[in-house]
């Protein structure tokens, strides 16, 4: 029964780790598509987003849709970090249309939600929770999105839990964003996918 119990520990831990996807393979943009005229590169195996001399709004997007799913990615804000992580979104030119995890500088409601183009904000985190946020420091943010349910975490903290049908009906890709304004840079790594059934 012993070992019954240990093989069955082994296969479980295989088959989560194979469900698993990196997004960003370390060297390249092999995956992805760059929407707008911001600089999205490699660099020393980090994934950078730099407003480019347009300023304007900037997206990189993942070419297969996800639609159910748990995504974890590290961030480091290296001047303005007003970004974001675009879940189940659509790009046409740079006008996006889906919703977005936010990443920004401090008290600027990271790991709110807002929808773009749309009905704006629809959740913000608690005040008190911007503490989990380290400005020019790696940072680790998960984002469950599952059916009509989405929820943020940054660095272990739960940011926010919303459930909208809008979002349980949306279809897309992961879209990292430059914001608009110039001066931003970001710099990305860890970009893993598990699909959930």
């Amino acid at each position: 029964m012993k070992n019954i119990l240990v093989l069955a520990a082994v296969f479980f831990t295989t088959l989560t780790f194979a469900q698993e996807k990196e997004l960003f393979n370390g060297e390249n943009l092999e995956g992805w598509t760059v929407y707008g005229t911001e600089k999205w590169y490699v660099e020393d195996g980090l994934l950078v987003c730099e407003s480019g001399p347009d300023k304007q709004y900037g997206y990189l997007g993942t070419d297969k849709h996800y639609k159910n799913f748990e995504l974890t990615l590290d961030f480091k804000q290296l001047a303005d970090g007003n970004s974001g992580v675009f879940i189940r979104s659509t790009v046409d030119g740079t006008k996006v249309s889906g919703w977005q995890v936010e990443v920004a500088p401090p008290g600027h409601s990271t790991g709110g939600v807002y929808e773009s183009y749309g009905r704006n904000w629809l959740i913000k985190p608690a005040p008190e929770k911007d503490k989990a946020l380290k400005m020019g420091e790696w940072n680790t943010m998960k984002i469950r999105v599952n059916g009509d349910k989405i929820t943020s975490w940054l660095n272990g903290t739960e940011m926010i839990t919303l459930t909208d049908k809008i979002i349980g009906a949306g279809e897309g890709s992961v879209i990292l964003q430059i914001h608009d304004g110039g001066g931003i840079k970001v710099q990305w790594r860890n970009i893993k996918i598990t699909e959930l059934d």
